[in-house]
């Protein structure tokens, strides 16, 4: 009876030991969880996997001296009727001729964040507190800031073996809007965009209803450059938005009053049409129709690529949601048209 009594108790001791065990278990690994941890402090986000996040329709359609040979992929530029170009080669007196080549290229990663210093596109990570102090929206209003990564994965993925048009360059991150001061300040941005007193008020703002019905129907309008089409007004060149149509529509905004800055600032040019063919042109007027978008967080979106300024009414359903849905990403796909000497 001892024997059995003293086994028994040390039975006890061993299912204590274990549940103790398995509960600490549990507790470390919600400790370790990154998601969860990060929601805390209100940064969510995903490293974007290359593979099933990545829209690749959107490359499509490729064209070969003015001919399509690859379909799909939705509305395109036009491409040049002529079947051979011309460029100039380092050390040859005269241009060499080619042929051309039009086709989508995959080539940044953005994030659009409330919570400053929050990568999103890099797991949700948190960076710190921001140089700047806190941006405080007007009711009525928004606030993002911006996160501008390189990220052509068609080279570093050797889709396209030894392709001269493809841009060469490593994954990276390229521009925080923390460390922009005129990112967070109206006025100081009136520097970039002096128009902005002419197109930012409620009459031209009206007139983009013209761009929302031409870029949800067909590509984006280039003349009406002050438009950002259905999500409202491009200027100012700022993170703080007053055409708040829900996070997606919100997001899709300052992605182009953000790109549209870049060209401003000429860090963005020009790669398609004639004047593309032998590389890059200053682009200081962002032409919409030279870009796609694609979300890639929180739920990617896998079917087709948008229009700079197309309505975000027939898909935005359900890629908005509490703590982890109320940041964005989006990859930016860009149209290039190239002579292959």
């Amino acid at each position: 009876m001892i024997i059995a009594s003293h086994q028994h108790k040390n039975l006890k001791i061993t299912i204590k030991q274990w549940v103790l065990s398995f509960l600490s278990i549990i507790i470390i690994s919600i400790c370790n969880q990154p998601h969860k941890a990060n929601a805390v402090i209100g940064c969510t986000g995903k490293f974007v996997n290359p593979i099933t996040d990545v829209c690749w329709s959107c490359l499509f359609p490729i064209t070969l001296a003015g001919v399509k040979i690859v379909g799909g992929g939705g509305f395109d530029t036009k491409a040049t009727k002529n079947p051979i170009c011309f460029c100039s080669r380092p050390g040859i007196p005269v241009p060499v001729p080619g042929i051309p080549v039009g086709f989508w290229e995959s080539v940044r990663l953005i994030d659009v964040t409330k919570s400053p210093m929050c990568m999103v596109s890099l797991g949700g990570i948190s960076l710190g507190t921001s140089p700047q102090k806190g941006v405080k929206s007007d009711e009525g209003t928004a606030f993002y800031h911006v996160h501008w990564y390189i990220y052509p994965v068609l080279y570093w993925l050797e889709i396209l073996l030894d392709f001269i048009c493809i841009e060469a360059a490593s994954v990276d991150v390229a521009y925080l809007t923390e460390f922009d001061p005129m990112w967070g300040d109206d006025v100081k941005t009136s520097i970039l965009n002096p128009e902005a007193l002419l197109f930012a008020n409620p009459l031209t703002t009206a007139s983009c209803v013209a761009d929302c019905l031409t870029s949800s129907t067909g590509l984006s309008n280039d003349y009406m450059f002050w438009c950002a089409g259905c999500q409202g007004c491009m200027y100012p060149f700022s993170g703080t938005t007053s055409y708040h149509n829900g996070g997606v529509g919100t997001a899709q905004l300052v992605v182009s009053k953000f790109m549209a800055k870049l060209h401003r600032e000429l860090m963005l040019w020009g790669y398609y049409g004639k004047e593309g063919m032998c590389g890059k042109y200053p682009m200081p007027i962002i032409k919409k129709s030279q870009y796609r978008l694609q979300m890639t967080y929180p739920i990617p979106e896998m079917s087709s690529c948008k229009r700079i300024g197309q309505t975000e009414v027939l898909w935005q359903a359900g890629r908005e949601f509490p703590v982890w849905g109320e940041d964005f990403s989006f990859l930016i796909w860009r149209k290039r048209d190239c002579c292959i000497l």
